[in-house]
C-alpha cells in the first residue's frame, strides 16, 4: 500500500489550519499543522514531511524567514499561502525558493488542485534523478545498477560479486582514485584474505573480462602506489 503524502501546513489562522487540513485529508493526503515558524519547524525536523504550506505572516518570524531556512538543507516543495498580493511580494518568494504563490482568500479545491501538480513534479524530478543515477558508463562500457549488469558495446559481461562491486565502486566516482585498502572495504564479506594481491588479481580478473589492456588501458587504469581509478589512455 502507497504510504500517505504529509503536507505541512504553517499558518497562524485556526480556521485556515482546519480548513485547509480538512481538504488535505480529505484528499488523501496526512496533514500536520502549526501555528508559528518554531512549531512548523519543529514538525518538519521530527516527520518525513512531502511538501510545506506556509504562509508569510507569522508572529514569530517571518515565512520568507522560514522558507530560506529549509532551502538551507532541502528542496522540498514550499506553496506560499499569504494575504499578500503585491507582484514585488510574490515575485521575492518565488526567488528565494518558493514553488508556487497562493493568495488570501483562495479556493480550498483550486489550493489541492496546486498541491498535486507540485507533488507530481517533484516525483517527476525525483524519478529523473534516479534514473541518471541508475547508468554509470565509460565509453562503450555500461553498468546498469538496478540490474546489477555491465554490457560492453552492447554484449552482457558475466561478473563475479566482488568484479561486480570493485566496478561499480571505481564507475561510481571517475575522477577518484581508489587504494586498495577502499577497493578492499567495498567487497568486504568474501572468503579471502584481507592483502593488497587480492585486489590486483581482482583487477587483472576485471580487466580480462571487459577487454581491457593494463599497458594501454581504457577502462581501469592504474596510479602506482596508491590504486586504481576509471580512465586511461584511450
Amino acid at each position: 500500500m502507497k504510504r500517505k503524502q504529509t503536507v505541512l501546513v504553517v499558518d497562524d489562522e485556526e480556521k485556515i489550519r482546519g480548513l485547509v487540513q480538512s481538504y488535505l485529508e480529505a484528499n488523501g493526503y496526512t496533514a500536520l499543522c502549526a501555528k508559528n515558524g518554531g512549531e512548523g519547524m519543529d514538525l518538519f525536523e521530527k516527520n518525513a514531511v512531502s511538501l510545506i504550506l506556509l504562509d508569510l505572516m507569522l508572529p514569530d518570524f517571518s515565512g520568507e524567514e522560514f522558507c530560506r531556512a529549509i532551502r538551507e538543507t532541502s528542496n522540498i516543495p514550499i506553496i506560499m499561502v499569504t494575504a499578500k498580493v503585491e507582484e514585488t511580494d510574490i515575485i521575492r518568494g518565488l526567488k528565494m525558493g518558493a514553488d508556487d504563490y497562493v493568495t488570501k482568500p483562495f479556493s480550498p479545491r483550486q489550493l489541492m488542485a496546486r498541491v498535486d501538480a507540485a507533488l507530481r513534479r517533484a516525483g517527476d524530478a525525483e524519478n529523473s534523478r534516479r534514473r541518471s543515477n541508475r547508468f554509470l558508463q565509460r565509453h562503450d562500457l555500461i553498468i546498469d545498477t538496478e540490474q546489477r549488469s555491465v554490457t560492453r558495446d552492447g554484449k552482457a559481461i558475466a561478473l563475479t560479486r566482488d568484479e561486480y562491486n570493485i566496478l561499480a565502486l571505481l564507475m561510481s566516482r571517475q575522477a577518484k582514485i581508489f587504494t586498495r585498502d577502499e577497493i578492499l572495504e567495498s567487497i568486504k564479506g568474501g572468503d579471502y584474505e584481507a592483502f593488497d594481491r587480492v585486489i590486483d588479481a581482482h583487477i587483472k580478473k576485471l580487466r580480462a573480462k571487459i577487454g581491457d589492456d593494463s599497458k594501454s588501458p581504457k577502462y581501469i587504469a592504474t596510479v602506482y602506489g596508491v590504486g586504481y581509478r576509471i580512465g586511461g589512455t584511450q
